[in-house]
């Protein structure tokens, strides 16, 4: 089985995120990078965007449902991008990195990076 890769790098949204008072009040930034696993040779072989993963609607897609979250837990934001991410049936596993560069002081950030599979999230 041949899987490439494709890659949605650096996105960078806001949303209510967090387990204090003040995180509850106040939009704080995130940056997500994911990446999508899937067989590409249908795409690559017909050259028709009918047969590519539409990476477009995925950021699209991502970016709605972040901005409309308030998770407590990066956890939980990080599986619902991951569930997001594999509504496409041809996407067979994808990895979520969410960072959230002010969760701790002297740090640039903390991040969580999940895998999951088609089938088993």
């Amino acid at each position: 089985m041949n899987v490439d890769k494709i890659l949605i790098k650096d996105l960078r949204t806001r949303c209510i995120i967090g387990v204090f008072d003040h995180e509850r009040t106040h939009p704080q930034d995130v940056v997500i990078n994911i990446t999508l696993c899937a067989d590409t040779r249908p795409a690559a072989a017909s050259d028709d965007i009918a047969d590519a993963i539409d990476y477009k609607s995925i950021k699209d897609e991502v970016i709605g449902l972040v901005e409309d979250s308030e998770y407590r837990l990066v956890e939980t934001l990080a599986q619902a991008i991951a569930d997001c991410c594999l509504q496409d049936k041809r996407v067979q596993e994808v990895t979520v990195r969410l960072d959230k560069p002010t969760a701790l002081s002297f740090a640039d950030s903390v991040a969580i990076e999940i895998c999951r599979k088609q089938g088993n999230n």
